[in-house]
């Protein structure tokens, strides 16, 4: 019973700080991207500057996901090797 208690805050954890990387990172890497690389090193107008901006959103979301899946992926594979050898 404890150690199932523990993989349930363990999971809970997990899904909690990639929770908060998806909603914080993307939203972050946006407008940081837009006004200091784009518009301000790159000098780019306003309209092309929200367009590459939006890409480097949606790319970061994707990696975020992908970090996750990979994450969740070895945390099963161990409990489920950890549960085999009992």
């Amino acid at each position: 019973y404890f150690r199932n208690e523990s993989s349930l805050t363990s999971t809970l954890r997990t899904l909690l700080f990639f929770t908060a990387l998806m909603i914080t990172l993307p939203i972050g890497l946006y407008f940081s991207s837009k006004a200091y690389i784009f518009e301000g090193s790159l000098g780019m107008s306003d309209r092309d500057s929200y367009f590459y901006a939006a890409i480097v959103a949606v790319v970061t979301v994707h990696v975020v996901l992908a970090l996750f899946v990979y994450v969740a992926w070895s945390e099963g594979s161990r409990q489920w090797r950890m549960g085999k050898q009992d």
